[in-house]
């Protein structure tokens, strides 16, 4: 198991809208913790996306509704690790708009998996698969610090990020593949939604990234020849 814990390229904007992505799920779902059960299984069957019932609003406002804390923890790391660079490429109006065509392609491929199942889907994942996809593009030769878990072996290893975001890409397709051949509806991982964010991604990059800021001295005056 790999889990990511920094990349190697720092941002050279401030990514305000990573931030406010990462701050606004983090605060509803402490919010919705703070309350009721009742009160948050409402807000997860009337905002979450239910594939036999799917509603375009619920497509996004399920991106900002998390299972529990590990879900939660798991998708902000990931989209803070990746999203800054991304949006710094890509600009913030263009990322924010990029990021939420990532989550709502996601949950019709999940609605298309599974069209008659009547469990919520929430979790920004889908989304955030998509920034992964275009980061996959945009930074082929950044490196990514993980932790690595092999039975009983724990360390921290420096790999590149392409054979990361390959791998847990890969991972997505088996675990998808493995649920269809089970005819599995009864929740879970929403491994199709994963695959689908990635590759609306990958396309992405090539659609919306800033050419011009790909070049590290793009925000430096222009010295004369």
């Amino acid at each position: 198991m790999l889990f990511p814990l920094r990349d190697v390229i720092p941002s050279r904007t401030t990514p305000l809208v990573t931030w406010f992505l990462v701050g606004a799920n983090v605060l509803l779902h402490v919010w919705l913790g703070l309350g009721r059960a009742d009160t948050r299984d409402a807000v997860v069957t009337t905002w979450g996306v239910i594939p036999a019932a799917f509603s375009w609003l619920s497509a996004v406002t399920s991106m900002f509704l998390h299972g529990d804390l590990l879900h939660l923890g798991s998708n902000m790391v990931c989209l803070w690790i990746f999203g800054d660079n991304v949006e710094d490429q890509m600009g913030h109006r263009r990322f924010l708009a990029f990021y939420l065509l990532c989550g709502i392609v996601a949950a019709l491929a999940e609605t298309w998996a599974s069209p008659e199942s009547l469990l919520p889907m929430v979790g920004a994942s889908g989304a955030i698969a998509g920034v992964m996809g275009a980061y996959f593009v945009m930074f082929p030769g950044s490196r990514v610090l993980v932790l690595l878990f092999l039975a009983f072996y724990v360390s921290v290893v420096e790999v590149p990020a392409v054979f990361f975001l390959a791998f847990w890409f890969l991972m997505q397709v088996v675990g998808g593949l493995g649920r269809s051949a089970e005819g599995a509806s009864t929740g879970g991982v929403a491994f199709w939604a994963h695959c689908a964010g990635f590759v609306t991604g990958v396309a992405g990059a090539y659609v919306l990234r800033q050419r011009e800021r790909a070049h590290w001295d793009w925000r430096e005056p222009q010295r004369p020849s």
